[in-house]
């Protein structure tokens, strides 16, 4: 497996999107990113040739993510941070049976986090007071809830609740923080209607697009005091 990687920076779901304009950015600092990915875009075989670690993934299934923990820990003796930012938008519909949507939603948003958050702790211990970190993605839904992505509003809340329960456990020496993104960016496929009715549901009217993360993360990367806080990034949409 050759040298093992000097605490990296751990991003679930880096292929795409924000978790792949986070491991770019942590690249750029000249801190090793670990990335792992369900499918193999070819932004993945980027960050691979920029010198990311990029692990092949399911998070499906309890095993599998108890899979990539020991892939994990066979690759580092340490780590920086695990950023939790692997998620699926998934609406109720009539075609899939209830019960499959909410435990595909619990799988991907609660029992991963949790489960890697357990097994990797040990990992993140032992560098001193507040040298390590945890980030989950959780959504604005949060807040207010949404009547078409029931189980997608519930999981992401328990994620949330999740943050207070690790920053009581890992304190002093890891920060466990939360980041509630509403509109970031658009997909290439949205169209224009589309694109002006997302932007008037928030107060700023704009989609910020990566950076108001990246500059977030960096901001609780270097924090030495706050831990199990919300971080909302929604443009004031919850108050429209």
């Amino acid at each position: 497996m050759g040298k093992k990687l000097q605490r990296p920076v751990i991003i679930t779901g880096g292929g795409r999107r924000i978790g792949l304009a986070l491991a770019h950015h942590i690249l750029a600092q000249k801190i090793p990113v670990l990335v792992s990915y369900r499918t193999r875009y070819e932004a993945i075989d980027v960050l691979a040739q920029r010198g990311a670690v990029c692990i092949a993934a399911d998070f499906s299934s309890d095993d599998g993510i108890l899979t990539f923990a020991e892939d994990v820990k066979a690759r580092c003796d340490g780590l920086r941070a695990l950023l939790h930012n692997a998620s699926h938008w998934q609406a109720e519909t009539p075609s899939t049976p209830l019960s499959d949507t909410l435990r595909a939603m619990l799988q991907i948003h609660v029992h991963a986090p949790y489960l890697l958050n357990h097994h990797l702790a040990p990992l993140l211990r032992g560098y001193g007071h507040a040298a390590s970190d945890i980030i989950h993605f959780t959504d604005y839904v949060v807040e207010r809830g949404s009547d078409k992505h029931i189980a997608y509003a519930a999981s992401k809340a328990a994620l949330d609740n999740l943050t207070r329960s690790f920053a009581r456990k890992l304190a002093p020496e890891v920060k466990v923080n939360a980041i509630a993104p509403a509109l970031i960016l658009f997909n290439e496929s949205d169209d224009a209607a589309y694109r002006q009715k997302a932007l008037n549901k928030s107060l700023m009217k704009i989609a910020p697009g990566e950076k108001e993360i990246l500059d977030l993360v960096d901001y609780l990367l270097t924090s030495r005091f706050v831990t199990g806080r919300t971080f909302a990034v929604d443009g004031g949409r919850p108050l429209r």
